[in-house]
């Protein structure tokens, strides 16, 4: 069993895609440790010796941050958003999109579920 910074990696897949169920890794970053550990991309993760995997693990935990470290990271740099009143930490604080995106239709995993408002009575003479 392979456990790479807290997280069991799946044993019946390449190595080069194992490494991207560690958050903070994609496939680039994934590619670049196997490179420096000198594993194969197609070598699955049950095949890795004990020396490839010390290796790799090696090179995780003192080059990449990830999992927690990352999280608490990324936390930290929008609470800092919000806290200096940017557009940025307005739009994290109203739960609206961020990156320019419309909102007049769109933006609904942002938003949340619609909240019909009803229109006023006209008044009976």
């Amino acid at each position: 069993m392979a456990r790479i910074a807290g997280i069991d990696l799946p044993k019946n897949k390449r190595g080069e895609v194992a490494l991207t169920y560690i958050f903070g890794i994609g496939s680039t970053t994934a590619r670049k440790i196997l490179t420096d550990a000198n594993v194969g991309f197609e070598v699955k993760v049950n095949e890795w010796n004990d020396e490839q995997l010390t290796a790799i693990r090696s090179i995780i935990n003192d080059q990449i941050k990830v999992e927690g470290a990352l999280r608490s990271e990324i936390q930290t740099n929008i609470k800092r958003l919000m806290d200096i009143g940017c557009y940025r930490g307005i739009r994290h604080r109203t739960g609206l999109p961020l990156r320019g995106q419309r909102t007049k239709n769109n933006s609904r995993t942002r938003k949340g579920k619609r909240k019909t408002v009803a229109n006023k009575k006209k008044a009976t003479k």
